[in-house]
């Protein structure tokens, strides 16, 4: 059992993700696919063609999608997430240690 899947009592209720945390890669799917569907209407009502507007839909959702997540992860932490990463990461470093 390692440290962590022990009941740390320094662990709070606010070391949980808050729920904007938890639903954002549900607003991210959601604001691709409405940008797909908007982009799929546009080219079904341009050329009436099935085929090419459920291509343009997949192309559409899939660089919104990438796009939506690139912007996602250029925002700068603020400092309660630099806090957990410092102590994340001097956990890990104190793990890696060998034990002679």
């Amino acid at each position: 059992m390692t440290k962590r899947d022990k009941k740390d009592p320094r662990v709070t209720s606010t070391s949980q993700p808050s729920r904007k945390d938890r639903f954002l890669p549900t607003e991210l799917l959601g604001i691709s696919a409405a940008l797909g569907v908007f982009v799929g209407l546009i080219v079904l009502i341009a050329t009436r063609e099935l085929l090419l507007a459920g291509v343009s839909f997949g192309i559409a959702f899939i660089v919104a999608l990438v796009l939506m997540a690139l912007f996602a992860l250029a925002f700068k932490p603020n400092a309660a997430e630099v806090h957990d990463l410092e102590e994340q990461n001097a956990e890990t470093r104190k793990d890696e240690r060998p034990s002679h």
